[in-house]
């Protein structure tokens, strides 16, 4: 890649962007809305996407070549996107909005007092534009497309950059309840009792699909243990990148009470309703 290909926000080349020992080198040093978090260059983060294979798996996917936009004009919150071929809606790849923030968790028992340094997720899309979901209903709430398949590898690259920006964690804001299942793969929720409020929904119905749990849950055919429609709300999902948050998630205290919600929590779906909304819609 030259110079000219930078500027035009195209990426063709097949070679490294830059060497690893260019990688990183004083990074700490720079500051500004053109830059990636206020730190980054964009031939900074596509090595990274390069060096995770998110380009290789971009390849087998048909997905060449890339576009990539930045947009800062709400710094500190920015928004990173990559297209396939241009820079149009119907072509997004990725699709993040992200902030570095304080969070201060108001005196959570067990967890380090005081504001913890975070690397906020807060709107992620991950998709293959070229695909679709046949005579499926539209796959998963919020989808227009398949996922990419390659949620480990983009979360590598959250982990890496986090770590290089000296963030405590990484925070996320699931949307919708499935966002939640996809994420606790590596995040955990700040509050025990969401924790155990999704695991109770995840063993209850261990044997269904999660496409169609995710449109029980979205459709409000979820009921409570008393009756009442279960309606998802958002809290904050972290993955702890220091030794003392990682703690926080670790101790007996909070595995506990995870299992305590979970073990009172009572679901069933609400079958006549689901039926009747699923042909309706």
């Amino acid at each position: 890649m030259n110079k000219d290909d930078i500027r035009a926000g195209q990426l063709w080349g097949e070679t490294p962007l830059v060497e690893d020992w260019e990688i990183f080198g004083d990074l700490a040093e720079r500051r500004g809305t053109s830059l990636f978090l206020g730190r980054f260059t964009i031939a900074e983060i596509l090595s990274v996407l390069e060096k995770k294979g998110f380009f290789k798996e971009a390849r087998k996917l048909g997905l060449w070549p890339l576009v990539f936009d930045l947009d800062s004009s709400a710094y500190p919150l920015q928004r990173f996107r990559i297209f396939y071929e241009r820079t149009d809606p119907a072509s997004v790849i990725i699709d993040l909005k992200v902030r570095e923030r304080p969070f201060d968790p108001a005196g959570r028992p067990g967890f380090p007092p005081g504001a913890v340094r975070t690397l906020a997720l807060e709107w992620l899309t991950l998709q293959n534009p070229r695909a679709d979901f046949g005579g499926m209903r539209g796959g998963l709430p919020g989808q227009q497309h398949p996922g990419l398949g390659m949620s480990r590898r983009i979360m590598d690259v959250f982990v890496f950059l986090g770590k290089r920006a000296r963030a405590d964690g990484l925070m996320a804001f699931p949307a919708y309840y499935h966002n939640a299942v996809l994420f606790s793969r590596y995040f955990r929720f700040l509050n025990p009792d969401k924790e155990g409020e999704i695991t109770a929904i995840r063993r209850t119905f261990a044997r269904m699909s999660i496409r169609q749990l995710a449109w029980i849950v979205h459709l409000g055919c979820l009921r409570s243990g008393d009756g009442t429609v279960y309606e998802w709300r958002s809290e904050e999902q972290f993955l702890p990148l220091r030794r003392e948050l990682r703690g926080y998630f670790e101790s007996r205290a909070y595995r506990e009470r995870v299992r305590e919600a979970a073990r009172l929590a009572v679901f069933q779906v609400d079958w006549e309703a689901f039926e009747a909304r699923m042909q309706s819609d």
